[in-house]
């Protein structure tokens, strides 16, 4: 199971291979084949056509859908986090931000964004990590880092997933066009709008094109040069213009400038080439060569000084780069003869095929290659952001693959500061632990521990551990633990190395400090079921999937369920986990889960699609995201190129906050589309999701002039209501609305559209119109209607309406967190303490719970009692609201210094929030009048 790691000696080749003891002789168990079980399952399952009743189950035939035997909590153990993990997060971001402010350099103000993408990565939120990399591009300089970053982009957007778009495509976004990543210089007007520039694969270099003057080709030749047995006749004063070498030699005190013939045999150039300085010479023009010969002229610039040739070499031949392949050739002229554009060009092209070029040999071994990062370096093309990039693209395809160990270390090798040091090395040894170098690995985290990265020392605890040094370990974690601030993980590692009731208690610290860390949940579970109580397992392990969505959480929960032989709850839960990733090994990497969705489906009650889609309805009714997930997973087995089904499929993920696996989702309803009208419906929404409002509005309005479509019109209003919307804006998304209700479309989309217009009413009070909406969307079973009109009923003064109806909500709700949450506005305060008790509990990411408990404990006088109630949320969701207010507490108590630094803090996770900035500037005045 991902997530979840195994102790060195029950390990095979396979880095998560989980084998049980062998019941007869206590060794382990060396495990079957994959051909081996398959045939086991099938002669198992093959002739079932209906599933048996429980009853009639064997105990040894249960067993083969458990082949490997349920975890065991002395084999457990978390993995150690691939990032930077500051102690004092808030005290981190804070310094980040006065640094910012006071950098005048754009280079450096680029660095400095990427060493923000770092310290968020533990974060979590690709919007945010986003728009990191957005504005280290924005305020990059060399041409060096804007290659790197625009591809890094480009990459994190993968839009090659795309149908039809090549890697060097513009695809319109400024930022990440390859022509514009090529020009030197910082640009103040560059944003992130729409890029016009228009751009081809086939015209990537501006190549400098010169008026061809008619007297030259009337001049006479003065002089000629002879290679071999030809004769190249040439215009001497045009020859000399060329370089201050060509012109001291033939108008200077050299024997040359007397002669009319000048023997050229020995200096490296080809009659061929000979004649191509001859016309560049008269012509300033270079487009009728070929590669041979331009490599031929670079060279030949080179030796004799001939700048503005060699620029025109250097341009012509990068037009040539069309393919990997071209890059790998023409990549080692550019560094042999300092061709820096055409370098640029060559590396841009290999980074962009990223990351399928990751699995070409000559590529890697290219790129990892110690002696490539030095002949880069000379040029300026080595950088830690290169191998920062090309490490994280890495590691997200192999954790444990060569080609990730040395970049890495070529990583470390460009390390200059602090954070890069402990970064590089961390990262090692994340891989490394991986690999089971334990030993390595150690040194890798002492050297990031050495660099200030506290979170290292569990990195160092945990290969003591495989080294058997348990005790050490402990020691090293107890003393983490005293001198520094306490964090989860801190706990949960230590737990590792704990046993009996100190062991339970450092888990129970660990949630409590983080209650978003999921390997407690984990062992927890597992513990329960080693005591035969799967139910409570189950419980346990559903208190994670709640609020924090992950394949390997639902895996633990499908071996519970198979234990039971609840094999279609076992059966969601492995489509759920094929939805967020297609390729995923069930039994720590030993079968494939769509196989195992195969075997299980013998054991379920089959369903025609009709009946498919009546239970979609009933399970998007009750609000049960996860089920809903599977229903759709199993439909487009049926039909994989199902659009409308693969855009559903995108709006659960997203609101299941899995952002990645939505947008796959998206890409692949695009691609699916069967019409134009309907590819630039989810174009647009695809737009959308990505920030590009005003492009996605374009690519609806013409959807619409192709053919009226709900999604269309309901994409349209939806981009508008972004804003804030005055009478006449919010009547004409009303309107929009209206005419996406008109058009054919599911219950499901209908009821959110009449959701939304019930909003848009609610805006303009028209309250009785609002409640119509509300209950239309109620009648086809829209369940999130109820939060709508108790909203409706609130602004009429009906308090108990609208609490009743909250109520209804979190009676048909599956997830329903934010119901409580809704429903604590409709009550007393005690209630409302108690709904958002519910809540924190159901979902501690909300953090709506934690500012309302903080503001009545201020409101009561009790000061500490409320920083302190946001203190706690703060260490496991840095959040900019619950920073913003707690800046707000600091500066009524008189704490101007903690007031600074939290709006530091909040700022750097989002500069232009208005209202921390005006804070801000009162609180610093305060600090410095003092």
């Amino acid at each position: 199971m991902r997530g979840l790691k195994l102790l060195d000696r029950f390990k095979s080749a396979q880095v998560h291979a989980f084998s049980p003891p062998e019941a007869s002789t206590g060794k382990t168990h060396v495990g079957a084949s994959k051909a081996k079980l398959n045939s086991h399952l099938i002669k198992s399952f093959g002739s079932n056509s209906k599933p048996k009743s429980a009853n009639s189950i064997s105990v040894a035939e249960a067993l083969l859908l458990l082949p490997y035997g349920l975890p065991a909590t002395e084999l457990l153990e978390p993995t150690i986090d691939a990032y930077l993990k500051p102690v004092d997060f808030v005290d981190t971001l804070a310094d980040f931000y006065r640094r910012l402010e006071s950098c005048k350099s754009q280079s450096q103000k680029s660095s400095l964004y990427v060493e923000q993408y770092s310290l968020l990565r533990g974060v979590g939120d690709p919007k945010l990590l986003r728009r990191c990399l957005r504005a280290a591009r924005q305020h990059a300089v060399d041409v060096h880092s804007k290659v790197v970053l625009s591809a890094w982009l480009r990459f994190e957007r993968r839009e090659d997933e795309f149908v039809g778009v090549s890697s060097m495509d513009c695809g319109g976004h400024i930022l990440e066009c390859p022509k514009a990543a090529l020009v030197y210089g910082y640009d103040p007007n560059l944003n992130c709008n729409r890029c016009q520039c228009g751009f081809d694969s086939s015209e990537t270099i501006n190549v400098p094109i010169f008026k061809e003057n008619d007297c030259s080709l009337l001049e006479e030749s003065d002089i000629s040069f002879s290679i071999g047995d030809e004769e190249i006749n040439c215009v001497r004063y045009r020859i000399a213009a060329l370089s201050g070498p060509f012109n001291a030699m033939l108008y200077g005190s050299f024997k040359e400038s007397k002669m009319i013939n000048i023997d050229f045999s020995h200096n490296g150039i080809s009659a061929e080439g000979m004649r191509a300085v001859e016309v560049y010479s008269r012509t300033g023009r270079l487009d009728s060569f070929g590669p041979k010969v331009l490599v031929e002229l670079l060279s030949f610039a080179n030796r004799f000084c001939c700048e503005e040739m060699k620029s025109a070499c250097d341009a012509h031949l990068a037009s040539f780069v069309g393919t990997v392949e071209d890059a790998l050739v023409l990549i080692e002229y550019g560094l042999e003869e300092t061709a820096n554009l055409l370098v640029a060009f060559c590396l841009q092209v290999l980074l962009r095929g990223l990351p399928d070029s990751l699995y070409s040999p000559k590529v890697m071994k290219f790129l990892c290659s110690s002696k490539t990062r030095e002949r880069l370096a000379m040029l300026g093309h080595a950088s830690f952001l290169l191998y920062y990039f090309l490490s994280q693209v890495a590691m997200e395809e192999s954790m444990i693959d060569n080609t990730t160990v040395m970049l890495l270390e070529r990583l470390g090798e460009c390390a200059t500061e602090r954070w890069q040091k402990a970064l590089a090395t961390h990262q090692l040894g994340c891989i490394l632990l991986d690999r089971r170098e334990f030993n390595d690995a150690q040194r890798c985290f002492e050297e990031a521990a050495k660099a200030g990265h506290v979170y290292s020392f569990a990195g160092i605890a945990r290969a003591k551990h495989h080294q058997g040094q348990q005790y050490s370990a402990y020691k090293l974690m107890c003393s983490v633990i005293s001198k520094d601030r306490p964090a989860g993980w801190m706990y949960q590692e230590r737990s590792l190395y704990n046993i009996g009731k100190e062991k339970v208690q450092d888990l129970s610290s660990a949630t409590e400090l983080d209650p978003t860390l999921s390997f407690p949940y984990k062992f927890r579970a597992v513990v329960k079921a080693e005591e035969k109580q799967i139910m409570a397992a189950i419980s346990e392990i559903n208190k994670i999937i709640g609020f924090k969505l992950s394949p390997d959480s639902l895996e633990l929960r499908a071996w519970f369920f198979i234990a039971l032989e609840d094999y279609e709850s076992a059966l969601t839960d492995i489509r759920v986990i094929l939805t967020l990733e297609p390729n995923y090994m069930m039994f720590h990497g030993k079968v494939r889960g769509d196989y195992l969705v195969e075997l299980l489906s013998h054991r379920v009650q089959q369903l025609s699609q009709a009946d498919c889609w009546m239970c979609l309805y009933e399970r998007w009714s009750s609000v049960d995201d996860i089920g809903s997930l599977a229903i759709i997973h199993q439909m487009l087995e049926n039909n994989p190129v199902n659009s409308l089904l693969r855009f559903r499929q995108s709006l659960l993920l997203l609101r299941l906050n899995c952002q990645k696996a939505a947008m796959r989702s998206l890409r692949l309803a695009r691609n699916h589309s069967s019409s134009e009208h309907e590819r630039l419906v989810y174009e647009g929404w695809i737009l959308y999701d990505t920030g590009n409002r005003e492009e996605a509005l374009s690519r609806a309005e013409k959807s619409v002039s192709i053919q009226r479509s709900f999604e269309a019109y309901f994409l349209i209003a939806y981009a508008l209501a972004d804003s804030n919307l005055d009478s006449e804006s919010s009547s004409h998304v009303i309107e929009l609305l209206k005419e996406a209700l008109k058009c054919p479309s599911d219950g499901l989309r209908k009821g959110q559209a009449l959701n939304n217009l019930g909003s848009i009413y609610v805006d303009c009070s028209n309250l009785d119109l609002a409640a119509e909406c509300y209950m239309n969307a109620l009648d086809i079973k829209h369940t999130r209607a109820h939060q709508g009109l108790a909203r409706v009923y609130h602004l009429k003064n009906q308090r108990k309406a609208a609490y009743d109806e909250m109520t209804k909500l979190i009676e048909k709700a599956q997830n329903n967190a934010s119901a409580y949450e809704k429903r604590s506005e409709y009550c007393d305060r005690e209630m409302a303490k108690n709904d958002l008790d519910m809540a924190s509990e159901l979902d501690p990411l909300r953090t709506y719970p934690y500012r309302y408990r903080a503001a009545v404990l201020m409101d009561d006088q009790k000061e500490h009692e409320a920083v302190e109630e946001l203190t706690k949320a703060i260490a496991f969701r840095p959040d900019l609201q619950m920073l913003h207010l707690r800046a707000a507490f600091y500066d009524s108590m008189g704490d101007v210094f903690s007031a600074v630094q939290d709006c530091q803090a909040a700022l750097a996770l989002d500069p232009n929030h208005s209202d921390t900035l005006d804070l801000y500037k009162r609180a610093r005045n305060s600090a410095i009048n003092e």
